[in-house]
């Protein structure tokens, strides 16, 4: 289980932690991830729902029984598009180069 792997995954219902922020009173923050934009995580968490800036922060997902950590930088983007572009990332990694040579 790699980082690799979430970004081709939904996020949201995923329990999550932002391990480093620029901003200190986000860093430690945990919570449901309940939405999701191009820029911003939002987490529920004890406190109620707080916006978190993906550029800003590196993240620790609870993701299929692991933990796993991942630089927001590599998920600014919307949603659909991250996911879209990871999918096909992923089916080229797990095949050989020369499968996709023309």
């Amino acid at each position: 289980m790699t980082s690799r792997d979430i970004l081709a995954d939904e996020l949201i219902g995923l329990r999550a932690s932002v391990a480093t922020c620029t901003d200190p009173g986000k860093a430690g923050l945990r919570g449901k991830i309940v939405d999701e934009t191009k820029n911003l995580l939002i987490l529920e968490t004890e406190k109620g729902e707080k916006r978190v800036p993906k550029a800003e922060s590196v993240f620790v997902f609870d993701y299929k029984g692991k933990k796993v950590k991942v630089d927001g930088r590599l998920l600014v983007s919307r949603p659909e598009d991250r996911i879209k572009k990871a999918s096909g990332l992923l089916r080229k990694w797990r095949f050989p180069a020369f499968f996709f040579k023309k």
